[in-house]
């Protein structure tokens, strides 16, 4: 098949979806698909290849498409950025040959489908019920989405059960295979060496959980509790607020593997108090986690439960400072389980995943 992937996010990006758009591109190709890339013409920081950044090793083709980039106005700004790159993307489509057209952004592909594009997938993440998401719903072909309960909710909302596939995130193993040394990890980040460490790696967005575990370093004394990730505000501001904490800052996902070796306990403290944490995420930080061969301290909730159990990680009561707190102490003495984590994550490839979708969308083309 020729199959479009849309994308409508500043591409190479140093978040972890850029990542993972990139590695599903190449499993479609490893396939036998040709795949071409549409993203926008938007500025990135990164000057790297994104092929080259992304450790690509089967090339695809990546076509940036004219749009205004109006994002950083707000609301209004993505409106304009996305109905001007779908207008890009219309243009491309009704002048090449493709079979099926494959994304992620609702908004796009309802430009599309009101347009007549047809055999369009999307890919679904979170939830979405707006507008656009319930043309989409309707009119395409097929909708992946990246958990159970994201099926059931779509369910609920009337889309019929065979028309979705239920598939999680991924992970390309081999670019995790040979992680730096503790030693080496620790010392390219500043880290003490004769510490133990429980690590969070991720954004320090409400859903993520970061407060709880803030609350819980105060809870292990003798335990360093260190953050990657966070906007230069958000740092500076917990800074003062937790002195007690190591904040780090921003890393590129590229570093990711390494920065995972630093750890002697890895976090992933998601809270229940948002309908995405609870049901519908599946943390590609968390599937990298499991290949780090590092013990998971992780809430407990039923999108977590989809990844892995009790004997693959230690699973918390969520948004409670002293069950993480303990959570973390038990993960120390329970070595084992980052054994039968790394054995779960290496079901978890992207050509496995790819397959399954390749395999859905024959179904319904």
């Amino acid at each position: 098949m020729n199959i479009v992937y849309v994308a409508n996010i500043r591409f190479p990006t140093e978040k972890a979806h850029g990542a993972a758009i990139a590695k599903a591109c190449e499993a479609l190709v490893r396939a036998g698909e040709e795949v071409t890339l549409l993203t926008p013409a938007r500025n990135t920081p990164i000057s790297v290849p994104a092929l080259q950044y992304y450790g690509i090793k089967t090339s695809f083709i990546i076509r940036r498409l004219a749009c205004i980039d109006v994002v950083s106005f707000g609301k209004l700004g993505f409106w304009v950025q996305s109905l001007t790159f779908a207008s890009s993307v219309l243009a491309h489509l009704k002048s090449s040959a493709h079979d099926v057209v494959y994304g992620r952004d609702e908004l796009v592909l309802a430009m599309l489908a009101l347009c007549g594009i047809k055999n369009i997938y999307w890919e679904s993440h979170d939830g979405t019920w707006n507008i656009a998401s319930r043309y989409v719903a309707k009119h395409a072909k097929g909708i992946v989405v990246v958990s159970k309960g994201l099926k059931d909710f779509y369910i609920h909302k009337g889309v019929p059960a065979e028309k979705i596939l239920a598939v999680p995130n991924a992970i390309d193993i081999v670019a995790f295979a040979h992680p730096e040394t503790k030693e080496e990890a620790r010392g390219r980040l500043n880290l003490p060496q004769d510490k133990t460490i429980a690590l969070y790696i991720g954004r320090l967005d409400g859903w993520k959980g970061t407060d709880t575990l803030l609350e819980a370093s105060k809870l292990l004394p003798d335990i360093l509790v260190a953050l990657i990730g966070g906007e230069p505000q958000q740092v500076e501001k917990l800074k003062t607020q937790y002195p007690n904490v190591t904040f780090l800052g921003y890393r590129p996902y590229t570093e990711l593997s390494d920065n995972q070796a630093a750890a002697d306990v890895l976090v992933v403290p998601n809270t229940a108090k948002d309908k995405v944490s609870v049901r519908f995420t599946s943390p590609l930080k968390l599937i990298a986690h499991m290949a780090s061969h590092r013990p998971i301290v992780a809430a407990d909730l039923p999108s977590i439960r989809e990844l892995v159990d009790d004997t693959s990680a230690v699973l918390v009561e969520p948004d409670n400072a002293e069950a993480l707190a303990a959570g973390i102490q038990k993960a120390l003495i329970s070595p084992y389980i980052a054994g039968k984590a790394y054995l779960r994550a290496l079901e978890l490839d992207w050509p496995t995943r790819a397959q399954k979708i390749l395999e859905f969308i024959r179904r319904l083309l």
